[in-house]
């Protein structure tokens, strides 16, 4: 038998303790402590006391070699979200660079902190700018990505740092404010100065939006996408055809998925005799409600509309019209695209910032093609190109974005035709190559050569 010393078979219980989310007591258990002497005898298992001080020092110097690494770093973009669990609130950051050498992505957990009190636009930004400080990485956050909960698009929003270009209401305001101002000291009279006296303490309570530092915010695609596909959507139903057939339709799904998932036997019987057990929609998540719907149009597709109808006179829910069939069918070939898009920029391992705009402009293009041949869902269609539009027209005209996109090998410039939206991705990787006048690292010279071609 290999013998290990005493400090191996420490740092090996906690690893299994940190990364297999174990309480901290199952170092007194005395099945765990006989599996440790069995496999060392000579070894021996630390107490509780002992298991909590060695976490908090292996924290400690966790954080400071991640510090040190992210020292080296020039720009870092962040992501984070708030979650409830268990009645107890939490906030999740997360860091992502690319290595200077390398160029490979690299990520690591920030934080994963309990939120206490009101999720106010404050509170968010006082945990993160905590957070941001806590790692020494105020100054290199380029930008923080998050859903579109309205907190913490506020907290940006006053917090944050602007886009020039997405500035023109602000100074349309501030150009007619000017304006007055200049008016009202023209017809100031000659005479003695008017005394307006003011509140010192409100002034002084006043938030001018440099209590917290937050930079540039970019809201999650892929929960964009989420709000087009459920929220947007609903928009289709002012078409009273569209309205009532999907009515019809969408409403005898639930009882199915009910009597599937509340008992053993009725899941059993739905797999005997069509061959697929249905899945329970997920309320939060728009692709799971997708896939349940889909399951049930396979079923009819590969096992016949017969098995469909037994299946729902033999758990007494509603039978499913011709009309019914024939909308659900088209409905899944409809959003199919949009399934997939969600599932390409939710990916977390080949996807970059550059996937977004050739998707979003992927997606648009099939749903304005298979408009044509559909029969009931053309006011869905229009719906999600209206969303579509809606939500991401600023990001299409992104220079950061389109310059992504453009530097992506898969891509380069062959995901749209329009020759302006190209032009302005290009100038952006050239000014961005003369703003910082280094030597370029091969694989930008690469990418620099693909523009050409």
């Amino acid at each position: 038998t290999k013998q290990v010393s005493q400090k191996t078979v420490d740092r090996a219980i906690l690893r299994f303790i940190v990364q297999g989310l174990q309480s901290f007591s199952l170092v007194e258990k005395p099945s765990f402590q006989d599996l440790i002497v069995e496999l060392q005898l000579s070894s021996a298992v630390m107490s509780l006391t002992t298991v909590r001080p060695k976490i908090d020092s292996a924290t400690s110097k966790m954080k400071e070699r991640l510090k040190n690494e992210m020292k080296k770093v020039p720009y870092i973009a962040t992501t984070t979200d708030c979650w409830t669990a268990r009645r107890r609130s939490f906030i999740g950051v997360t860091a992502h660079w690319l290595d200077p050498c390398s160029f490979e992505r690299r990520s690591a957990a920030l934080a994963c902190r309990q939120l206490r009190g009101s999720h106010t636009f404050d509170a968010l930004a006082a945990v993160l700018t905590d957070i941001h400080a806590e790692y020494e990485i105020s100054l290199k956050v380029v930008k923080t990505l998050t859903d579109n909960g309205s907190n913490f698009v506020k907290a940006f929003r006053v917090f944050g740092q602007q886009d020039e270009n997405n500035n023109e209401e602000l100074v349309a305001e501030g150009t007619v404010e000017e304006e007055e101002e200049v008016g009202e000291d023209c017809n100031a009279s000659d005479g003695e100065e008017e005394v307006e006296f003011m509140d010192v303490e409100a002034i002084l309570e006043e938030d001018d939006g440099l209590q917290y530092q937050l930079q540039k915010h970019h809201r999650c695609a892929c929960h964009l996408l989420h709000l087009v596909s459920t929220v947007v959507v609903d928009r289709a139903n002012k078409t009273e055809a569209y309205k009532k057939l999907s009515r019809s339709a969408f409403s005898k799904c639930p009882a199915l998925w009910n009597k599937a998932s509340r008992s053993p036997q009725n899941a059993e019987l739905i797999e005997e005799l069509c061959k697929l057990q249905l899945v329970q929609p997920n309320s939060t998540r728009w692709n799971s409600s997708f896939m349940a719907v889909e399951l049930v149009v396979r079923i009819i597709r590969d096992q016949g509309e017969g098995s469909v109808r037994t299946v729902c006179a033999a758990l007494n829910v509603p039978m499913y019209s011709l009309a019914d069939i024939a909308f659900l069918g088209e409905y899944v070939t409809t959003m199919s695209p949009v399934a997939k898009s969600l599932n390409i920029l939710q990916g977390e391992v080949n996807v970059q910032m550059g996937w977004l705009l050739p998707t979003i402009t992927t997606l648009t293009t099939k749903l304005e093609k298979s408009r044509l041949s559909l029969r009931f869902c053309k006011p869905l269609v229009d719906a999600l190109l209206e969303g579509l539009r809606k939500r991401f027209e600023s990001m299409m005209s992104e220079p950061e974005l389109i310059a992504a996109a453009i530097l992506v090998p898969r891509f380069k410039t062959s995901w749209t035709s329009n020759d302006t939206v190209l032009q302005l991705g290009k100038e952006n990787v050239f000014f961005v190559c003369l703003f910082f006048q280094k030597p370029l690292h091969p694989t930008m010279i690469l990418c620099s050569c693909l523009l050409t071609e």
